[in-house]
């Protein structure tokens, strides 16, 4: 079941968030920043306790997922939804929970009358372009330094 996230899914999301960050960014994101203090269980639960306005969980008696959404902050796309993050911890990869996300997330943009929606990879990440791949998303040539990695990211773009 996916719902609206909770301030108490705060501790879960942390540890979701930073582990699955581990996992899909070691090799493109550097491990003293992976493992350091800015990527803290902690300071993560800190985040997501302050509340997230379009977080969404995934929840069958454990929360194994979550995706939170939003305005697309690009100047040549503004009225597009934006997928800021999708993460399944890594102990319930291959259950089909990411697609069952990302499925969410568009009919979450349909809702609220969007056309198409958007969202950003680390460059060179096979694993995730090809899962947004297969969803439908298309990349469109923009490329962007992440702020919070320092990383080159390549926006994808998908209709719906």
């Amino acid at each position: 079941m996916i719902r609206p996230m909770r301030v108490p899914d705060a501790s879960r999301m942390g540890e979701i968030h930073v582990f699955a960050q581990r996992v899909a960014y070691r090799g493109f994101v550097s491990d003293e920043f992976l493992f350091g203090d800015k990527m803290s269980v902690q300071k993560r639960i800190g985040y997501f306790a302050e509340g997230t306005a379009d977080a969404y969980i995934f929840d069958d008696g454990i929360i194994k997922g979550f995706i939170t959404l939003g305005p697309c902050k690009d100047d040549d796309k503004p009225n597009t939804l934006e997928l800021y993050r999708i993460f399944v911890d890594p102990f319930m990869f291959g259950q089909g929970i990411g697609g069952k996300l990302a499925t969410h997330f568009e009919d979450v943009a349909k809702k609220k009358g969007h056309d198409d929606i958007c969202l950003w990879v680390l460059q060179g990440n096979t694993n995730a372009q090809a899962f947004y791949e297969k969803l439908g998303y298309v990349a469109d040539g923009a490329v962007r330094i992440s702020e919070y990695f320092g990383v080159p990211e390549v926006r994808y773009v998908k209709e719906i």
